[in-house]
C-alpha cells in the first residue's frame, strides 16, 4: 500500500495520509505497510537513482553492506525481515538481569469500555481524541463528537450544524479559554468557542495550506501542521507567520504533528525528523538520524532513529517520538530506540503516541496499542484484541521477554490504533472501529510487586 494517496477534491488534489488510507483499504493489515516518501521526497531519491555515482560513494555504500552483513551487530533492521537478523544482538537493558518479580510489575487495565456509531459517535474512524475535565473531544472522519463523562450522552456536529468540514485529524483545547481548536484535512483550521465555528483557510488567512494534520495552543499562538509547512496565528494580533524550508531547518515541508509548552514547539516532519522551536530565542534545532540510512538503524541509540516521523510528545524534559520504523525517546542527552524484536512495541509502524510522562508513553501501531510502562527497565504492556475470540489480551514484556499474559473481555474494538490521549489515571485510544476508554481504577505508575510477592 502506498504511504500517499492523491484525491480529486472540489479544491484540485489533496494527499491523503496513510493513516487514512490504511483503514479505507483495509479493516484489518495482514502485515505491517512499507511507509513511501511524500512525492517531494520520493523525487530526490528518484533523481539520485539516475545519477552515476562517485567511485568512492560506491566503495563506502560496498562497506556498508559488507558491515551489515558481516557484523549484524552493528545494524537492527527496521523491517521484519532484517530484523531477525539482529534481534539476538540487541542489548538488554540493565534490569534484564534481575528477576521479573524483584522488578515488580506495571499496571494492566483490565477494565475497558467502547463507543461506536451505536452509541452515537458520527463515524466509527477516530482521528483524533482529546479528553479535557469533563468532556471527550472526538474528531472523526465524518464529524466532531463531544461525550459528557458526567452524563454519558454523546454529542455530534456536521455540516449541517455549522462545522466547516467534515474529516477532522487534529484538536487541541486552549487552557486558558476553552476554545476548541480543529485541524481539518483539506478544509483548514477551524475554532469551536461559545457554540460557533470560527473558520481560516487558504483563501482568508496565512495558513500555508488547508491539508492540516494537527493543532497546538503554546501561549497566544496557536500551531497548525499541514502537507505544506506549519503556520502561527497569534490570536491576539491576528497575525500570521509560515515556517517552511525558506525559514526553518525543513528538508521536506510535510508537517505531520506537533506538540507545545510553555516556551518551546515541537513539529514532527514526514523526511524531516523532528524540529524544536525555542519561543524565547526564535531559533530552531534539527534533530534527525546521524547514520543518514533510510533502511536500517545503523548505530544504535545515536539519535532519533528514522525522519519520517509521525508524532511528537514532550514531558518532564523527555521527548518520545514515534516513526513509521520504530519509536525512540530523548532526555537530552541519551538517545533510546525500540523496535518490535526488542520491546513490547507491537509493530515498527507507528501512527501516533502519547506521552504520559517521563517513564510512560502509549504508542498507537496498526497492530495493536503499546505501552512503555517503566522506560528505566524497559517493560512494556500490549493491548490487542482478538476479535474471532471475542476477547483482549495484554501482555507484559521486559525488552523481549514475555513476563505475563492477561485476558479480560475486551479492550480495543480494533487492533489499528491511530491516536490516543491521556485522562488523569485513565486513556483514550481511537481506532479504525471505533473508541475506547482505558479505566485506570487503581492505576499507578511505573512498577510494583504483586501482592502475593510482598506477603513472601
Amino acid at each position: 500500500m502506498s504511504a500517499t494517496r492523491f484525491q480529486i477534491s472540489d479544491f484540485g488534489f489533496r494527499i491523503e495520509p496513510p493513516a487514512l488510507a490504511a483503514v479505507r483499504e483495509s479493516e484489518a493489515p495482514a502485515e505491517p505497510r512499507r511507509a513511501k516518501p511524500p512525492p517531494a521526497l520520493a523525487g530526490k531519491w528518484r533523481r539520485r537513482a539516475k545519477e552515476p555515482p562517485a567511485l568512492a560513494g560506491v566503495c563506502c555504500r560496498l562497506l556498508v553492506v559488507l558491515a551489515v552483513l558481516v557484523f549484524p551487530t552493528l545494524a537492527r533492521a527496521q523491517q521484519p525481515a532484517k530484523a531477525s537478523q539482529a534481534a539476538t544482538k540487541t542489548p538488554p537493558s540493565p534490569a534484564a538481569s534481575q528477576p521479573a518479580a524483584d522488578l515488580g510489575m506495571p499496571y494492566v487495565y483490565t477494565d475497558w469500555e467502547q463507543f461506536t456509531v451505536k452509541h452515537g459517535l458520527p463515524n466509527d474512524h477516530i482521528f483524533a481524541v482529546r479528553a479535557v475535565k469533563d468532556r471527550v473531544w472526538i474528531g472523526t472522519e465524518n464529524g466532531l463528537a463531544c461525550l459528557d463523562k458526567k452524563t454519558r450522552k454523546i454529542q455530534s456536529w456536521n455540516k449541517e450544524q455549522g462545522l466547516p468540514w467534515r474529516v477532522i485529524t487534529g484538536l487541541e483545547v486552549d487552557p486558558r479559554t476553552g476554545d476548541l481548536w480543529i485541524a481539518l484535512f483539506g478544509g483548514g483550521l477551524a475554532r469551536f468557542s461559545g457554540g460557533r465555528f470560527d473558520h481560516w483557510h487558504q483563501l482568508n488567512s496565512g495558513l500555508v495550506n488547508n491539508v492540516v494534520y494537527a493543532v497546538c495552543v503554546q501561549g497566544d499562538n496557536v500551531w497548525a501542521s499541514t502537507t505544506a509547512g506549519a503556520s502561527r496565528f497569534n490570536t491576539k494580533t491576528g497575525e500570521w507567520t509560515i515556517f517552511t524550508e525558506k525559514n526553518a531547518p525543513m528538508e521536506e515541508i510535510w508537517n505531520y504533528e506537533n506538540c507545545c509548552t510553555a516556551d518551546k514547539v515541537f513539529l514532527a516532519v514526514w523526511g524531516s525528523g523532528v524540529l524544536e522551536y525555542d519561543v524565547a530565542a526564535d531559533k530552531w534545532k534539527a534533530y534527525l538520524d546521524p547514520d543518514g540510512e533510510m533502511e536500517i538503524d545503523l548505530y544504535r541509540d545515536d539519535g532519533i532513529i528514522h525522519v519520517i516521523t509521525t508524532g511528537v510528545s514532550y514531558v518532564e524534559k523527555a521527548m518520545w517520538v514515534s516513526t513509521y520504523f520504530g519509536v525512540c525517546r530523548y532526555d537530552g542527552r541519551h538517545w533510546r530506540g525500540f523496535f518490535d524484536i526488542d520491546s513490547g512495541l507491537p509493530s515498527n509502524f507507528n501512527n501516533n503516541l502519547a506521552g504520559r510522562s517521563a517513564n510512560e508513553c502509549w504508542f498507537c501501531t496498526d497492530k495493536g496499542l503499546g505501552v512503555c510502562a517503566d522506560f528505566p527497565t524497559n517493560t512494556w504492556v500490549t493491548y490487542t484484541m482478538d476479535h474471532k475470540a471475542g476477547r483482549g489480551r495484554a501482555v507484559v514484556k521486559r525488552d523481549a521477554t514475555v513476563v505475563a499474559e492477561v485476558e479480560m473481555p475486551s479492550n480495543l474494538p480494533h487492533n489499528y490504533v491511530l491516536c490516543a490521549d491521556i485522562d488523569g489515571d485513565d486513556a483514550w485510544v481511537g481506532t479504525s472501529k471505533g473508541l475506547a476508554h482505558a479505566i485506570g481504577k487503581g492505576y499507578y505508575p511505573g512498577l510494583r510487586k504483586q501482592a502475593a510477592e510482598t506477603k513472601k
